[in-house]
């Protein structure tokens, strides 16, 4: 069976990232789809701890598995100035990666040292199912999209031992309590 192209696409950024030992995790769609139930996305979102020094060789590589696609260093330089984020576009598949930078604070440092590797025929690292669920909190709060909500909800009924207390612990830490209620859990 072939693998979708999503998933190889995946496979070589992961390779790339850690060539150049650039610190990553997936999180959104596709580690709802590791966690949860597989759904539909558009995209993938990767969040690294890229220091400068590593934009031009990140870039050629990038370059190397998506020759025909979009590529922009202003965008890779302006992210890493404002901690924001970029994304390049495959034109092949359609497939578009959303790359953030990461911010410098206590969560997601905690984050990272959570980050848990599952093999897609390479060790890609995702967020833990706990992070992702205080991520799709700080992301309903923006958007109010209940497609965050539903999501939240398919990774709380398949992961029975989420470490309540430490999701609890992050949703007072991130004044996410009025979210956090609308799950009605």
């Amino acid at each position: 069976m072939q693998k979708l192209p999503e998933l190889e696409n995946l496979v070589k950024i992961a390779k790339i990232l850690d060539e150049l030992k650039i610190p990553y995790y997936v999180t959104g769609g596709f580690a709802i789809s590791i966690y949860g139930r597989p759904r539909f996305t558009a995209d993938i979102d990767i969040v690294i701890k890229m220091a400068s020094y590593h934009k031009s060789d990140f870039a050629k590589k990038i370059r190397t598995i998506f020759p025909e696609g979009y590529v922009d260093q202003d965008q890779i330089d302006s992210a890493l100035k404002r901690v924001g984020e970029f994304n390049i576009i495959d034109p092949e598949s359609g497939l578009k990666i959303d790359f953030f930078v990461a911010k410098n604070n206590e969560f997601e440092k905690e984050v990272f040292s959570r980050v848990r590797a599952k093999n897609i025929d390479y060790m890609v690292k995702f967020t833990s199912p706990e992070d992702l669920v205080l991520s799709k909190l700080s992301w309903y709060r923006e958007g109010q999209s209940t497609r965050q909500l539903e999501d939240i909800a398919t990774v709380m009924s398949i992961q029975t031992d989420l470490d309540k207390v430490y999701i609890k612990k992050w949703v007072k830490k991130l004044d996410l309590e009025k979210e956090w209620v609308k799950l009605k859990i």
